[in-house]
């Protein structure tokens, strides 16, 4: 079975912290790890996220946003992640196709069945084996967003999701939660309001279950 764990959650969920502490975990225990991340997770992928972040292109459209990050997506599983599911891998990947599904599809309010078939192009219809989700109410999520963006240099580099208003980050938190629902089997939800080490124990717990099943 491939080990495709994916983290996702709003902004400020603290699950980029949590990939890089569990990823330290596993590789003390000589476990074979890649840590990656979408749409930044390689070259081509880091020149189409310097478009996609940038606060300076507020006008960008729905449709163009959602084919950029399927565009990332198609290099990102082809070059990254394939190799290393044929390499016997864990790979722990910070956001996956179900950000496209819950920013583009709730957030923005694009067609999901659209967005489903671009998706599975972009993937080669490869899906997270786990999928970690980490909840927390919206609006202490952006203020952690926010004081992360306040020691940038250059502002038009914050990201120019976090500027959006509060209505679409509750539609994209609400979001997740549907799809949560509709495959409680794959995701497992995480209170993410919770002390970073507690928060830890859990991510630890969870990953290594899966990984000795």
């Amino acid at each position: 079975m491939n080990k495709l764990i994916t983290f996702e959650g709003i902004e400020g969920s603290g699950k980029s912290t949590q990939i890089r502490l569990v990823a330290e975990h596993l590789t003390k225990m000589n476990l074979p790890v890649l840590i990656t991340q979408e749409p930044t997770g390689t070259d081509i992928g880091r020149k189409i996220g310097g478009i996609l972040f940038n606060s300076e292109h507020h006008y960008m459209c729905a449709e163009t946003e959602v084919l950029l990050f399927c565009a990332a997506r198609a290099q990102h599983v082809r070059e990254k992640i394939m190799p290393a599911l044929k390499n016997d891998k864990i790979v722990l990947c910070d956001r996956f196709s179900d950000a496209t599904f819950a920013y583009q599809g709730f957030g923005r309010g694009l067609n999901l069945e659209f967005i489903q078939i671009i998706n599975d192009y972009s993937s080669l219809m490869l899906k997270p084996n786990l999928t970690l989700l980490f909840d927390l109410p919206v609006e202490i999520g952006l203020k952690r967003a926010m004081d992360r963006d306040s020691l940038l240099k250059d502002s038009s580099f914050s990201d120019r999701f976090e500027r959006e208003k509060i209505d679409f980050h509750n539609r994209v938190r609400e979001g997740y939660l549907t799809l949560h629902k509709k495959e409680p089997g794959r995701f497992h939800l995480i209170d993410a309001a919770r002390e970073v080490d507690i928060i830890q124990e859990e991510v630890r717990r969870q990953i290594l279950t899966f990984i000795n099943r």
